[in-house]
């Protein structure tokens, strides 16, 4: 009987003790945006920067195939997912890809296009389908759950315009991508692993008004 009650007491200090630990993960942490948060998603929302410098190493595979399944999981209208996307990691290829598209913008400064990536190490396009009307923000909604999934794996990323340009003066970097003729390509996403810590830029939101 008595080595029942010595169990039995173990077992609940073991419980009391895993009870404690977990309040303590769950603890309200404040991120850089002195917003206080239990919520992961929350965190991940708020933490994530555009990551301008990268390590040369492009990202795991294994990771970026968990970030692609985030990001195509994302609402579409009518769930036509108008999306489609490609993706550069070989070190060759992105160099090849650089090359071709300052072939095809003779006019432009090459350092300006090479450097128009911010050297990030994997590369993602994502083209839409003109033919249906809300397909550019299917593609928006896709591209942020690529980055806050990238973010809340370790992954670094920057939403970038200037190679979207590039592209569309380059027939050949165009064909190496190889999207379904018809779809044009609306958003290039640069992943690596952050080689800075940028702070939050201030937010207006004076632009959040609620009609009574």
């Amino acid at each position: 009987m008595k080595t029942f009650k010595t169990l039995a007491t173990a077992l609940c200090l073991a419980i009391l003790a895993s009870c404690n630990s977990s309040q303590q993960n769950a603890a309200t942490t404040e991120n850089t945006n002195g917003m206080k948060s239990e919520n992961q998603v929350i965190e991940t929302i708020m933490a994530r920067r555009s990551i301008r410098q990268y390590k040369a190493e492009p990202v795991k595979r294994e990771t970026m195939e968990t970030i692609l399944k985030c990001g195509i999981n994302a609402p579409s209208g009518m769930n036509k997912q108008s999306w489609e996307v490609r993706v550069i990691d070989n070190p060759q290829a992105v160099a090849k890809f650089k090359e071709l598209l300052v072939q095809g913008n003779p006019q432009a400064n090459p350092n300006a296009v090479e450097g128009c990536f911010r050297n990030a190490p994997t590369l993602v396009f994502v083209a839409n389908d003109p033919s249906y009307d809300f397909s550019a923000i299917d593609c928006g909604l896709l591209s942020q759950n690529i980055m806050l999934s990238a973010w809340s794996l370790g992954v670094g990323s920057v939403c970038l315009g200037s190679p979207i340009r590039f592209l569309n003066n380059s027939p050949l970097a165009l064909e190496m991508l190889g999207f379904t003729p018809g779809y044009r390509p609306i958003i290039c996403i640069g992943l690596g692993y952050a080689l800075e810590s940028p702070e939050a830029k201030p937010r207006d939101e004076s632009k959040i008004k609620y009609i009574e």
